[in-house]
């Protein structure tokens, strides 16, 4: 189900110079009459707020109405953060990381890999295994690629994201096992993407924050290697679609609760599945024994108080959080570092809770306010 559109507001004014300059009196109209339709974006800042507006120019189709060949033709929020800082003349400040595409075999089949290592940071290095977002059906380590820059740049450690297969074509748990086969492969191939093995940690971005738990739990329970440290950022941690977030952000954009439902009808063999503690983490799974874990939450996100329910849990569970919410944006903020300023403090945060982990001594640091 769309936004409520009762109410059409008029264009924002165009040749906005700075993304960060005060709203023009077009988009001012449009925040009121918003606010007034119901819309949960009118309380996005003016940053968030012009990138949605420029996803919605570019022609973006609510994901809902779409099959999931369409979905993954639609112009993405990466495509939005693009457009706009061609708009700005805005150039990317981790744009020159160096990257280099390998894989890896699950499922029978070989899946890709993207290997960033930064010029900066000194040798062994830390290596970072990142998760992109995609609901498990839209995945795509493009759309995803300035996250995992962002990561590199603020960590100087080896970042390698990771491809899983992607539903309908291959059903929960696929993803899910390919994730924990990426990881095995990673640590085993530390030394020849330029990392070490003995300090890994575990990212992950919406659905690939849900992979990125599971990944930790695996090791846990298989006698794998456990990551040094886990950043869950917005992360797909339940399966109740009635939660407070989920109705207050009904009708938000980018994701809105049609959309998560459409997400889990593609990539379950049956709505039973739902009882699988590793899509209902924050229900089923034991969480206990987990690594530190950085925790980031976003206002305008159906997934919300399941990210904060899972902060408390893991606590509960005797696991050292770090909680931040981001007050005025939307899910999948993290990557827009060149628009949106809140992201920039979001890869700081990041970046700065795995420099602790990774240096020995510093284990456990933690930054930012604490929910």
């Amino acid at each position: 189900m769309s936004t409520p559109d009762s109410i059409e507001a008029p264009k924002a004014d165009t040749h906005i110079i700075d993304p960060h300059a005060p709203a023009t009196f077009g988009e001012r109209v449009s925040r009121i009459l918003g606010a007034v339709a119901g819309d949960p974006t009118a309380r996005a800042e003016i940053d968030m707020a012009r990138v949605l507006e420029e996803l919605r120019a570019l022609g973006a189709q609510p994901i809902e109405d779409c099959t999931p060949e369409e979905a993954r033709r639609q112009p993405s929020p990466a495509d939005a953060v693009s457009s706009l800082m061609a708009k700005y003349g805005i150039s990317d400040p981790d744009y020159d990381i160096p990257t280099r595409d390998a894989s890896y075999e699950s499922g029978g089949e070989p899946l890709g890999l993207r290997i960033y290592r930064p010029a900066n940071g000194g040798d062994p290095r830390p290596i970072v295994v990142y998760y992109p977002g995609g609901g498990w059906v839209l995945s795509n380590l493009d759309d995803y690629d300035s996250s995992a820059r962002a990561i590199a740049a603020r960590t100087g450690a080896v970042v390698v994201a990771v491809e899983t297969r992607r539903a309908p074509e291959h059903k929960f748990p696929a993803a899910h096992d390919d994730a924990i086969a990426a990881y095995a492969h990673v640590l085993k191939n530390a030394e020849a993407f330029g990392g070490t093995p003995d300090v890994a940690a575990v990212v992950g971005e919406s659905a690939g924050g849900n992979l990125a738990i599971n990944v930790a739990i695996a090791a846990r329970d298989h006698d794998m290697q456990p990551p040094v440290h886990l950043a869950l950022i917005y992360p797909i941690a339940g399966v109740d679609t009635t939660t407070p977030s989920f109705r207050i952000n009904e009708f938000a954009r980018p994701v809105n609760k049609a959309i998560i439902e459409w997400i889990f009808g593609h990539a379950l063999m049956s709505p039973s599945e739902k009882e699988d503690p590793r899509l209902d983490v924050v229900g089923r799974a034991d969480l206990a024994g987990l690594p530190p874990t950085t925790l980031l939450t976003a206002e305008i996100d159906p997934l919300r108080s399941e990210g904060l329910e899972l902060g408390n849990r893991l606590r509960a569970a005797g696991v050292d959080v770090n909680g931040v919410d981001f007050e005025g944006v939307s899910h999948g903020f993290f990557g827009m570092g060149a628009i949106v300023r809140h992201a920039r403090t979001a890869q700081e945060i990041v970046g700065r809770d795995l420099a602790a982990a990774f240096a020995v001594d510093g284990r456990g640091c933690r930054v930012g306010r604490a929910l």
